[in-house]
């Protein structure tokens, strides 16, 4: 039995117009694809089928939330997911997918397994930077920030200017001048 069966769409017997389906994925969704950045995955995908005579039209809607790590401070927090993904599906002598949005598959396919594009599609719409909110708006108390900020140059304006020029300095000023 294939590990991922529920992500297969049998389109052959499936009538002309709009199919949806659902799915909630979680974290042994992405065990399957042996990806562990995550601490928790609550997202629920709707996938709106049309099937026309001689393609397939899928729609993929992403919503939920998934925790994971502070890249600064290593702190956990949720991070919302709110993403979509259009994929046409047409028939051909061979698969091909070379193209991000179409997908041919041969004539003789009875089904298509939708799992990959799910997992595509929560991975890409993740940001690359992951940064708790309380970073950002200042309410995080944590000891790595305290930390970091102790560590950090101090600005320029902190810094007393130098009046006091070197007098070599003068003396080539007027060579300048002199002429």
């Amino acid at each position: 039995m294939k590990p991922l069966k529920a992500f297969d769409i049998q389109f052959v017997g499936l009538k002309l117009g709009k199919h949806v389906y659902e799915y909630e994925i979680d974290n042994t969704f992405f065990e399957h694809f042996e990806y562990d950045e995550f601490n928790d995955v609550n997202v629920k995908i709707v996938l709106n089928l049309e099937k026309k005579s001689t393609f397939l039209e899928l729609n993929f809607l992403a919503e939920g939330t998934i925790n994971v790590d502070c890249d600064l401070t290593n702190e956990p927090f949720d991070e919302p997911v709110n993403s979509s993904f259009d994929l046409v599906v047409q028939f051909g002598n061979e698969y091909n997918d070379e193209h991000e949005a179409i997908l041919i598959i041969p004539h003789a396919e009875y089904e298509i397994n939708v799992a990959h594009h799910i997992y595509e599609l929560i991975i890409l719409s993740f940001p690359q930077k992951r940064i708790h909110p309380g970073v950002e708006d200042g309410t995080l108390n944590s000891d790595i920030l305290e930390k970091l900020e102790t560590l950090s140059p101090k600005s320029l304006e902190n810094k007393p200017q130098q009046e006091d020029i070197d007098p070599r300095w003068d003396t080539l000023k007027k060579l300048l001048t002199d002429k």
